[in-house]
């Protein structure tokens, strides 16, 4: 029960935090804890929110107490500036920033920690006044809020990179869309207006291309090997080769003398 009513007080004491104008101080009244806040990838012209990307702040909380104190939430909030033309007089928050809870992180007295907080933004490149905040407890269980960062910061655009992997799969996506379109358009109009070349309307197609390559490899049959065709009356037909030149030597005697004699070139004058 105690637990949850900690837990409750150190929300709503979150919750103060982001909805009144974020102040200076870096130091509480009730607690004398010191925080400085840094982020390591921040560059000499300031920090900087790269949109869609993780921002990592360190907070280096120095306990100046006699006894322990120790972390239990940190967060945040954006704030636009009153300075800038567009903004309204007053600060107005933008964007909460997500609220993490710490276990077991506990600052002896007089001694130094960091932790380490992270947070994404999805905004408009625009200068912002970021506001973080640490919930701490003492040895009584008792919650504190200590501002821990409050200066201005710019929210920009991630740098694109052609080696991007979302990158890479939308080009892939474009050249396999044109692609497609091309071969659409080729099959539909443009194949129709060529027709089909002349040899291979004479060559018969893939039929006929095959059937001259079945007949490449036939094998010649040598003619002494040829077995001859009887015929009607159980004769010979057809002989060739050593039996061609047997058949030659036949009896003339009964053939008549007009179907032997050749006829003879007729002359024209």
């Amino acid at each position: 029960m105690g637990l949850s009513r900690l837990f409750l007080l150190a929300l709503l004491s979150l919750r103060t935090l982001a909805e009144d104008p974020p102040e200076s101080p870096s130091q509480s009244p009730a607690l004398s804890v010191q925080i400085s806040t840094s982020f390591p990838s921040s560059e000499i012209f300031g920090v900087k929110l790269v949109n869609a990307v993780s921002t990592l702040a360190v907070l280096s909380m120095t306990n100046n107490e006699p006894s322990p104190i120790n972390v239990v939430f940190i967060g945040g909030s954006l704030w636009t500036l009153p300075d800038m033309p567009s903004s309204p007089p007053t600060p107005q928050i933008v964007r909460n920033l997500t609220t993490t809870r710490y276990n077991d992180v506990s600052i002896p007295a007089g001694e130094k920690e960091s932790v380490e907080y992270r947070f994404k933004t999805e905004l408009q490149p625009q200068d912002l006044l970021l506001n973080l905040a640490v919930v701490v407890t003492d040895e009584k269980g008792e919650p504190f809020t200590i501002p821990a960062f409050n200066e201005t910061v710019a929210v920009v655009e991630r740098d694109t990179s052609i080696f991007d992997p979302q990158i890479i799969f939308l080009y892939l996506f474009l050249l396999a869309l044109f692609a497609g379109t091309i071969y659409f358009i080729y099959s539909t109009w443009i194949a129709t207006l060529f027709p089909q070349s002349a040899s291979k309307k004479r060559g018969g197609g893939k039929d006929a291309s095959r059937a001259r390559a079945s007949t490449k490899g036939n094998r010649k049959v040598d003619p002494a090997d040829q077995m001859g065709v009887a015929g009607t009356d159980g004769a010979p037909a057809v002989a060739s080769g050593a039996k061609a030149a047997a058949a030659a030597a036949y009896d003339e005697s009964w053939i008549p003398e007009g179907h032997l004699q050749r006829p003879g070139a007729k002359r024209v004058k």
